[in-house]
């Protein structure tokens, strides 16, 4: 039998240095979320402004 252990997990060169982000991914989708819903929500109250002085 071979040596090779198949949990290893190897290197991506292309990642770079500390390629792999640790960061929790619910703060980042949170941001996103908030950040595209108060975007929405502008354009929304821009065109509401509008429509009412039209």
């Amino acid at each position: 039998m071979s040596s090779h252990n198949e949990n290893v997990v190897t290197h991506n060169p292309f990642e770079g240095k500390n390629g792999a982000s640790m960061r929790n991914q619910a703060i980042d989708a949170g941001v996103g979320f908030g950040v595209s819903f108060v975007f929405f929500a502008l354009i929304f109250i821009i065109a509401t402004i509008i429509d009412a002085v039209a």
